[in-house]
C-alpha cells in the first residue's frame, strides 16, 4: 500500500496533500513533518505531526515523500530520504546552487529510488499542447520563445523574501519559464537580465546554442486586484502559438485558460477546462515510483539546467553583464523523453 509523508505545512504542502487526496490517497498520508506543527491539513485527515524527520525515514511503511519545505533544506532532506530508499517528489527549485543540485542527483543515482522535481508547469494542459504541436512539427523549427509570470507579492511565507533561503524571484519564480525556454530551444549559452527592483519587473534574455532566443518577463508584486497570470508563446518557421492562463480576479469572476495557434497548419483556438496540473503531476510521480522508472517528463537534469539559467539571471542582474553558462548536464539528459510521450 502507498504510504505518504509530507514535509512542510505551507501552501505547497497543502496543495500536495489535496492532490494525493484526489487520487484516493488522502487517508494514506501518515505524517506531516514540520518543525512547528500547526493546524491539521484538510486533505490529510489521518496524518500525525512529527518534528523529527528520522521518524519518517525509519518507518518502513513510508514509501513516498513530498518535500515541500524551504529550498535551503532541499539538499539535506532529499539526500537523506533517497538514501533511506524513499521515493521523493521534491518541490522546485531542486536546490539553491549547482553543487547541492548535483549532490542530490548523485544520491538519486546511488539509491535506486525515484526522484522527481515538481516542475508543475510541464503538467499544465496548455503547456502540454504547445509541446505536442512542436513535437508533431506543426510550428516547424522553433526560433523564439517568450514566457511571462506575474503575481501578487508572495507574502504567504516570510522565508521566501530571504534570498539566501529562496533564491528570490528568478530562482524560485521564473525558473518555471526558464525551464520552458530550455525545453523548446535546447542548450542555453548565455543570459542577460535587468530588474526594476528585487521583485521585478525583470526581463531576461537567454541565447541558445542552436541560434534560438528566449525571453521571460517576471513580476512578483502586482496590484492586489490583478490575478496571477502566466503565458508562453513560440515562433516557429511554420507558425506561431500562444498559451495564456489567468486565475480568477477577486472582482472579475472566471479566469482565462486558452491556447491559440496560427500558421501553415491552419488556425486553432481552444479554451481549456477541468485542468488539474498538480494532481496530474502527483499521478505521474506515483506511476513512475510504482514502476521504479525514472520520470522522463521532468528529469533531474532539466531541473538543474533551469537552475543554471536562474542563477545566471541573478548574476546578470547583480553585475549588469551578460553571463555565459557552462552547463553541468548534457543535452540528452536534460531533455529527457518529454517529446517522445
Amino acid at each position: 500500500m502507498t504510504t505518504i509523508a509530507i514535509v512542510g505545512q505551507g501552501y505547497m504542502a497543502r496543495t500536495h496533500a489535496e492532490s494525493w487526496s484526489k487520487l484516493g490517497h488522502g487517508e494514506n498520508i501518515k505524517y506531516i513533518c514540520t518543525p512547528r506543527p500547526g493546524n491539521p491539513l484538510e486533505h490529510a485527515p489521518a496524518a500525525v505531526f512529527v518534528t523529527d524527520f528520522d521518524a519518517v525515514l525509519n518507518d518502513p511503511q513510508v514509501d513516498m515523500i513530498s518535500v515541500c519545505s524551504p529550498t535551503d533544506t532541499h539538499r539535506d532532506l532529499a539526500i537523506r530520504a533517497l538514501r533511506a530508499g524513499k521515493n521523493v517528489l521534491l518541490e522546485k527549485p531542486v536546490a539553491l546552487n549547482i553543487r547541492d543540485a548535483l549532490a542530490i542527483r548523485e544520491a538519486e543515482r546511488e539509491s535506486g529510488a525515484v526522484l522527481m522535481i515538481a516542475q508543475v508547469i510541464r503538467f499544465f494542459r496548455g503547456y502540454q499542447m504547445l509541446r505536442d504541436e512542436v513535437r508533431d512539427g506543426v510550428l516547424g523549427s522553433v526560433l523564439s520563445v517568450r514566457g511571462a509570470r506575474l503575481s501578487n507579492r508572495p507574502d504567504w511565507a516570510q522565508w521566501w523574501h530571504d534570498e539566501t533561503r529562496s533564491g528570490g524571484v528568478v530562482v524560485d519564480f521564473s525558473i518555471h519559464d526558464y525551464d520552458q525556454l530550455n525545453l523548446f530551444l535546447g542548450e542555453p549559452i548565455s543570459v542577460s537580465a535587468v530588474s526594476v527592483n528585487s521583485l521585478g519587473p525583470i526581463e531576461t534574455t537567454v541565447e541558445y546554442r542552436g541560434g534560438g532566443i528566449g525571453q521571460v518577463l517576471s513580476f512578483a508584486d502586482t496590484a492586489s486586484e490583478v490575478p496571477f497570470t502566466s503565458s508562453i508563446g513560440a515562433i516557429g518557421t511554420g507558425g506561431i502559438a500562444e498559451y495564456n492562463f489567468a486565475a480568477a480576479a477577486a472582482t472579475a469572476g472566471a479566469g482565462v485558460n486558452r491556447y491559440t495557434r496560427s500558421g501553415a497548419g491552419g488556425s486553432f483556438e481552444h479554451d481549456i477546462v477541468d485542468d488539474d496540473p498538480y494532481m496530474s503531476q502527483v499521478k505521474y510521480f506515483l506511476e513512475c515510483a510504482t514502476a521504479g522508472s525514472r520520470p522522463g517528463l521532468t528529469t533531474t537534469e532539466s531541473a538543474i539546467r533551469a537552475l543554471e539559467v536562474s542563477l545566471a539571471a541573478r548574476q546578470s542582474i547583480a553585475t549588469g553583464k551578460r553571463v555565459v553558462i557552462e552547463s553541468a548536464v548534457d543535452n540528452a539528459a536534460a531533455a529527457g523523453t518529454v517529446f517522445a510521450q
